[in-house]
């Protein structure tokens, strides 16, 4: 049985805690959140110990814990939890500064903990059938992806704009689809209803070659969630929320067969997995750095209006 904990309580930590708790295998040890009401009323409905202090819980002897604490306490909290000889899956992005990344990682590397990135869009359905048409051949060589995640704006969201604070995903998964990192990004940005940018239009070209396109805002009324991945070949357009892939080629539309799931479920249950067995998960620190650098570098090329060279 492993022992689990849940640092943050916010929207996405709830539902950390709400899929460990039905986890087989995997007992929720605990839950921290500086909110003293709310952590003792998760505590009571899931049967588990409330902590105000997260440092209380990690000296339980935890096996892992989920970090969903606001992005600029990444390093803190999770350099800590390793020290504590836990595992740990930290969301995205990885911290808020490269820096911070790089102590997150080579933490992990010291104590030998797994470190996980919750780059959630790998673990979507439709995501993981598009990878596999992709490394199928079924739409040739792929020459351009882009992004549209747009709709409005969730108050909660103060310490970040709308490229660290949803961009990311599409950066990571474009990046990810092509199995290529970015080497420049040029952004149009502007802040209109937020103190950082709420909108945002990000090229990038990885491998000195191929295209990806995002498109992110705050300011559409309704959500939507969609890619567009074009090959030689044939075209695929994908929805994140529906879970959908349709290819088009000269002669066919074609509608892949997906079997809807919750993509939290399917990450936590990955993480376990690579804990038991041993292995290292994907998405690790590296590639949660990666997406970190490429957000970064397209908020920095917006604010200078100059296209952005991006070095490892």
């Amino acid at each position: 049985m492993l022992k689990v904990g849940v640092i943050g309580a916010g929207a996405m930590g709830k539902n950390h805690i709400r899929i460990y708790s039905e986890m087989p295998g995997v007992e929720l040890a605990g839950i921290a959140d500086i909110d003293r009401e709310l952590v003792k009323e998760l505590a009571e409905q899931y049967g588990t110990r409330a902590f105000t202090d997260y440092r209380e819980m990690l000296a339980m002897g935890l096996d892992a814990v989920s970090i969903v604490v606001p992005t600029k306490m990444h390093r803190q909290v999770a350099t800590e939890a390793i020290e504590a000889k836990a595992h740990v899956l930290v969301e995205k992005p990885i911290a808020d500064t490269v820096e911070n990344a790089d102590a997150i990682i080579k933490a992990a590397a010291a104590s030998n903990r797994l470190l996980m990135v919750g780059h959630i869009e790998r673990f979507n359905p439709a995501v993981i059938k598009l990878k596999e048409i992709i490394e199928e051949g079924l739409l040739g060589k792929i020459v351009s992806i882009s992004t549209t995640r747009v709709g409005p704006y969730n108050p909660r969201i103060r310490d970040v704009g709308v490229i660290l604070d949803i961009g990311v995903h599409d950066i990571d998964i474009i990046s990810y689809l092509y199995g290529k990192q970015v080497n420049q990004v040029y952004a149009v940005a502007g802040a209109d209803i937020h103190s950082f940018e709420d909108h945002a239009t990000i090229h990038m070209r990885l491998d000195h070659e191929f295209s990806g396109l995002v498109d992110v805002n705050w300011l559409t009324p309704h959500k939507v969630r969609k890619l567009t991945a074009v090959g030689v070949g044939g075209v695929a357009y994908l929805d994140y929320l529906n879970q959908t892939v349709e290819l088009h080629d000269s002669g066919w539309v074609r509608k892949a067969k997906i079997e809807n799931r919750e993509p939290l479920r399917n990450e936590l249950e990955y993480f376990i997995d690579c804990i038991r067995n041993g292995t290292q998960p994907k998405p690790c620190g590296t590639d949660g750095k990666h997406a970190l650098k490429v957000s970064l570098a397209a908020i920095n090329s917006y604010k200078e209006a100059k296209l952005i060279e991006i070095t490892e």
